[in-house]
């Protein structure tokens, strides 16, 4: 029987080197689309999957996310005094319950994969999702959730993905692809970062993935791969064969919003999807003089 999916984990202890100068002193999962942080994004995205355990894998410098996600007396206190009460309950309506989001230090920058593994003790013997707030997809239905469902009638790991041009394979890690059904295929084998004319195929790993707890055992090797950091690619590529293992094709666009110009994409679009701004922002860029 395929365990429950209860437990996710956010790698956030990053520097957020591609989004300088404004992440020298806000953590670039801070940033916002539109009028929230990728973080909480993230966070709703989790949420709405049925996530009852949210695991920060966080650095020093970081500390605003706590805060964010954290009751604000003062702020809730003035909103209360100005009888703002739609604000004051939106602003209390994402807050998780007490007890949901635990904390953990990345105390070195040794890869995705090292910062998966200083979660282990907190996952322990369950699946759970991964989810990079870098990447967020625009949907009808959130990401995960659409993962979630799916791994509930194949189990097993569970990665998203997307294909990109050959050029850039480089820049991901590349699923060497089976046989497929509908929106699942079949993981053969994984690389991480391929040179154009190495990667077998074109087929690539975004920042979403249900992934079983035996990676841990793979991860404490601290094997170092790609840039010399310890991968999640190649742990997890130790378990094809061990246990199912599937691409999803998720429905939605995705957004790099580690890339300056992806970060610009996703406000747009997202702001546009927006009822309360899309208008006036569909306005102001018809009227653009490109």
């Amino acid at each position: 029987m395929t365990k429950k999916l209860r437990k996710a984990v956010f790698p956030v202890g990053g520097l957020g080197t591609r989004s300088l100068p404004a992440t020298k002193a806000i953590p670039k999962e801070m940033l916002t689309i539109v009028d929230k942080p990728l973080i909480q994004y993230a966070l709703e995205e989790a949420r709405a999957a049925g996530i009852e355990q949210f695991i920060f894998v966080t650095s020093r410098g970081k500390s605003t996310m706590e805060d964010h996600f954290d009751v604000s007396y003062e702020l809730e206190a003035t909103l209360a005094a100005r009888n703002k009460k739609a604000e004051l309950e939106a602003l209390r309506q994402w807050l998780p319950s007490i007890g949901q989001v635990v904390y953990t230090r990345q105390q070195e920058p040794l890869g995705l994969g090292h910062a998966v593994l200083c979660a282990a003790q907190i996952v322990g013997d369950e699946p759970f999702a991964v989810l990079l707030p870098d990447d967020i997809v625009l949907s009808e239905k959130p990401c995960l959730a659409q993962m979630a469902e799916a791994y509930a009638d194949v189990g097993g790991n569970l990665i998203a993905v997307m294909d990109v041009p050959r050029e850039q394979t480089n820049k991901y890690g590349i699923v060497a692809p089976g046989a497929t059904d509908g929106r699942l295929t079949e993981v053969k084998g994984l690389v991480e970062k391929p040179k154009p004319e190495d990667a077998p195929s074109t087929l690539s790993v975004i920042g979403r993935y249900i992934i079983q707890p035996e990676v841990f055992g793979y991860l404490n090797r601290r094997e170092r791969g790609a840039g010399n950091e310890i991968q999640l690619t190649d742990s997890l590529a130790r378990l094809i064969g061990e246990q199912p293992f599937h691409g999803f094709r998720y429905d939605g666009t995705r957004y790099d919003c580690g890339d300056k110009s992806g970060f610009l994409a996703a406000n747009i679009a997202f702001g546009l999807a927006r009822p309360d701004v899309g208008p006036g922002l569909a306005d102001f860029i018809r009227g653009l003089k490109l």
